[in-house]
């Protein structure tokens, strides 16, 4: 094995920018990828699953989008396709088929075991995104074992679930996709509400991603927000990439026939407690929404943009019932539980001192406090749009002089 001057560990989005940032920098360097180029776009994503960002947004710096259907939104299987491509656009050194193992610190930087042997390297970048392994609350053990439980990597479509109600827990962009569409195949759906942010598809006649661009929110730093936890822990927006471009909010889930409730609260075999907080959360998740309507408003008058009025009904919060509710699953029928409550970063082969009491790497925009070592690709990483398609881009190019500099610093010394 060589031994490059940085390893980057993940091929998907972030470790192929990652990579063109580097090259352009004339770093030597190489990817490992535990499968393929973007493995999870293929084996951890439902059937019908589309990026939640239109095409023109959907790409990476150095291969913009060509095609005739700027407005439309990929699959997700096309997008692993785009991200195959962009590999040989920028000839991005990637080897396929290497899982790692450990890191861990050794002399003049780090030691990387993977499946195909040891490797050494000055720097290491983790690129394995910020979704890592779907999150489970510990009370899911709880669940009788006749109930079937599925998370999203695992979800592909209504079929293999088994006859009978479903239970979805979580109500962010998956979990609304996955209840939407588990209720369209004829089964009833029950979806327990947790925190979620509200969103309009289209607003003021352009697509709501593009005025948050527009408006500077996508780019807000990180380094600015009040809170940065909470900020990386806000859930994603309750959209969904159609082509009808169709709202997907509580209030169209409850019209639709699906039973909406309160956080899930508590299970015991096959009975299962949900909180009366749901009119809270509601509330709280139209509050957030009008707070950057208002932003997109205020970026209109100021700049004087051409842009229709509002349509009024946006604005109209959704009035949710609020009560606790306890339910018998055998009684309801329901014989399974799709747990879209978010995902969790698992780095348990990772022995650099990095991380938190959550197991998070810590880190200040992709800067960790071990010498040489870096993460890309993670929620609010130097700005809003970080896990972004379009946004991780930016975050590389930002990363990659940073460590040229280190690596410069430490060739020098070892001389």
């Amino acid at each position: 094995m060589r031994n490059p001057d940085v390893i980057i560990i993940g091929g998907g989005q972030s470790g192929l920018v990652m990579s063109r940032s580097l090259s352009a920098l004339g770093v030597d360097h190489v990817v490992l990828e535990r499968g393929r180029i973007g493995e999870r776009w293929y084996s951890e994503r439902w059937d019908s699953l589309h990026l939640l960002t239109n095409n023109a947004t959907s790409v990476l710096p150095g291969l913009p989008y060509t095609g005739q259907t700027p407005e439309a939104f990929m699959s997700a299987g096309a997008f692993a396709t785009y991200l195959s491509t962009y590999a040989e656009t920028v000839a991005a050194p990637v080897i396929c088929g290497v899982a790692v193992t450990q890191v861990e610190p050794c002399a003049r930087g780090y030691r990387v075991s993977t499946s195909a042997g040891q490797w050494h390297a000055r720097a290491v970048i983790v690129a394995t995104g910020a979704c890592g392994t779907p999150f489970r609350p510990a009370m899911a053990q709880a669940l009788a074992p006749s109930i079937v439980q599925v998370s999203p990597s695992d979800y592909r479509n209504p079929d293999q679930l088994p006859d009978g109600g479903v239970l979805v827990v979580g109500a962010s962009s998956t979990g609304a996709q996955l209840a939407e569409e588990i209720h369209a195949s004829g089964r009833l759906v029950t979806l327990a509400v947790g925190e979620h942010t509200r969103a309009p598809r289209r607003y003021r006649g352009r697509d709501f991603y593009a005025w948050l661009d527009i408006a500077g929110i996508l780019d807000d730093p990180a380094l600015e927000t009040g809170n940065l936890d909470a900020a990386r822990r806000q859930p994603s927006l309750q959209l969904v990439g159609s082509p009808d471009n169709r709202d997907l909010d509580l209030g169209t889930l409850s019209r639709r026939g699906i039973r909406l409730l309160g956080r899930l609260a508590a299970i015991a075999g096959m009975r299962v407690q949900f909180g009366g907080d749901l009119a809270r959360t509601t509330t709280a998740s139209h509050a957030r929404m009008i707070r950057v309507l208002d932003r997109i408003d205020d970026c209109i008058k100021r700049r004087r943009l051409d842009a229709p009025a509002a349509d009024p009904a946006v604005r109209v919060p959704f009035v949710a019932a609020s009560r606790p509710v306890a339910l018998d699953l055998r009684r309801e029928r329901i014989r399974s539980v799709v747990w879209a409550t978010g995902y969790a970063r698992c780095y348990p082969w990772l022995k650099v001192p990095v991380l938190d009491g959550r197991g998070e790497i810590v880190h200040s925009g992709g800067v960790t406090g071990a010498p040489g070592f870096y993460v890309l690709g993670l929620t609010f990483l130097r700005r809003r749009r970080s896990s972004f398609i379009d946004g991780c881009g930016l975050d590389a190019e930002e990363l990659a002089p940073i460590v040229k500099t280190y690596l410069d610093l430490a060739i020098s010394q070892a001389a």
